[in-house]
């Protein structure tokens, strides 16, 4: 199954005020497994941004001056997402905004329903988590994901955060990498933890060997299937082999 975590930047928070994409970002997914495979995007708008905007993705206009417009990396954006299931944290904002970007395009690039299945995250954490917080720093903090180094808001920054706090709230592991190597599952390690504390308080398993008739009855059984055979058993062979 091949899912794109996703997230935007704007200039502000309203399309039908004329409000324009000015980043993109996409994480890929397959299997559950992030592959390292992102899409990342800096749009010029056309406008200005407005200090609200401004002040939680720090992306000014004149950074975006030399940026490609939507209509320049559209093709490039719909190649990655297309077929996939978008998973985004409060899905209808980037969606509606992304709709707002193809409709100025022209009809024939359709939406972004038309061409993916969209699963909000957002919605998904309020089912789990009702009466609390459940934005990305609240998620982050539930389930043990690391984002110290977030202190503004980027969308390929967000979606990559947002891979780890799906998989976890969700169950699954979510890179693939040796235990303590960097970029191991960070949603995993309160579990980890727990079963550390478990193994922790848990007396020593008792060692139970066989009787000397149990053994005996052992070895009379090996025989006779030997016997049947016409050859050792298995059992028997690696017995001696391990002699050798």
């Amino acid at each position: 199954m091949r899912q794109v975590v996703l997230d935007t930047e704007t200039t502000g928070l309203e399309p039908n005020d004329g409000h324009r994409v000015i980043e993109i970002g996409c994480v890929e997914v397959i299997n559950r497994r992030i592959t390292g495979n992102n899409l990342h995007l800096y749009l010029n708008p056309e406008r200005d941004i407005d200090e609200g905007a401004l002040a939680v993705h720090g992306i000014s206009t004149e950074f975006l001056a030399d940026k490609p417009t939507f209509d320049k990396v559209v093709d490039e954006f719909l190649a990655f997402v297309d077929g996939a299931e978008l998973v985004i944290h409060n899905a209808p904002f980037d969606v509606g905004f992304l709709n707002h970007e193809l409709r100025r395009l022209g009809a024939a690039y359709g939406s972004i329903e038309q061409r993916c299945g969209v699963l909000d995250t957002l919605v998904m954490a309020r089912q789990k988590h009702p009466g609390q917080k459940n934005n990305l720093d609240a998620l982050c903090r539930r389930y043990d994901v690391e984002n110290g180094h977030r202190e503004l808001h980027g969308a390929l920054l967000d979606a990559e955060i947002l891979a780890d706090v799906y998989l976890a709230m969700t169950g699954g592991q979510t890179r693939l990498s040796l235990g303590g190597s960097e970029g191991a599952d960070q949603g995993g390690s309160a579990v980890a933890e727990a079963i550390r504390r478990l193994d922790a308080q848990r007396s020593p398993l008792k060692v139970v060997r066989a009787s000397e008739s149990e053994v005996a009855r052992h070895s009379a059984k090996l025989q006779a299937i030997a016997g049947s055979n016409g050859e050792p058993t298995l059992w028997e062979r690696s017995e001696s082999d391990s002699l050798h």
